[in-house]
């Protein structure tokens, strides 16, 4: 099926390549985990490769941890065309994308985990955000998640979500119906204004998009997987095996 790209869609995304990958050990001993394959291909390429589907033409992507190794493996990549902000040391996902900002541009971008997995559903979910964003209405639109449909997560939930996707933060005790599922768009300025140097989460920016009543969040339709452990790449890969589901997960 052909799907129309909205004209609002990103045409710059940040991919945050940069993190250490503990609980995956043994495996990420020698690997960055973006670049552990899901079905014979990294996940960092499964990432970029659906910005590419999506219209995006220029990936800017951040490394610390092995750094190089991304380095050496994006280098004839050219769709999207790639540029590297590596990071000496770790500045966690605000501070990524902070330190990227004279690559970023003004306008809004997609930022995307690289080592997370997922499976579209009628729509590929990177459009979906494209249409529903309303740089009117809102600073962020985050993709997200049901806990109950997440295939290996286990945790608390992130996010309440209103009937209009207005999203708010859970409360410490408390248990959310949906998780962020590593992939949002949102406006670059968000990351420079009145921000710390160096280290610091997302998290900021989202809470206080939040308090001005301008975060939401759009339920994806598909298939999402949490690979935090070697026992769940084994659990995603077992599933993905099954049904035919191997011949969609391109």
């Amino acid at each position: 099926m052909t799907v129309t790209i909205p004209e609002a869609a990103p045409q710059i995304a940040m991919v945050l390549a940069a993190g250490q990958g503990l609980r995956m050990r043994p495996l990420t001993n020698h690997r960055p985990k973006p670049l552990i394959p899901v079905l014979g291909k990294p996940m960092l390429d499964h990432a970029l490769d659906r910005l590419a589907e999506s219209g995006v033409g220029r990936a800017v992507v951040n490394s610390h941890y092995l750094g190089a190794m991304i380095g050496e493996h994006l280098k004839d990549r050219t769709a999207p065309a790639i540029t590297l902000s590596p990071e000496d040391t770790l500045l966690e996902t605000g501070g990524g994308v902070k330190k990227a900002l004279p690559h970023l541009g003004t306008a809004p971008v997609y930022t995307v985990n690289a080592d997370i997995f997922w499976l579209d559903g009628p729509i590929p979910a990177l459009r979906r955000l494209a249409a529903h964003w309303n740089p009117a209405e809102m600073d962020a639109l985050l993709l997200l998640m049901a806990t109950t449909r997440s295939v290996g997560y286990d945790g608390l939930g992130d996010y309440h979500m209103d009937p209009l996707g207005g999203l708010t933060r859970r409360g410490e005790r408390e248990l959310a119906p949906f998780v962020y599922a590593g992939v949002q768009i949102v406006k670059p300025e968000l990351f420079a204004a009145d921000t710390p140097d160096g280290a610091f989460s997302t998290n900021l920016i989202w809470d206080r998009a939040q308090a001005a009543g301008r975060l939401f969040g759009l339920a994806h339709d598909g298939l999402w997987f949490h690979i935090g452990t070697p026992a769940g790449l084994k659990e995603a890969e077992d599933l993905l095996a099954i049904g035919g589901v191997r011949a969609v997960a391109h």
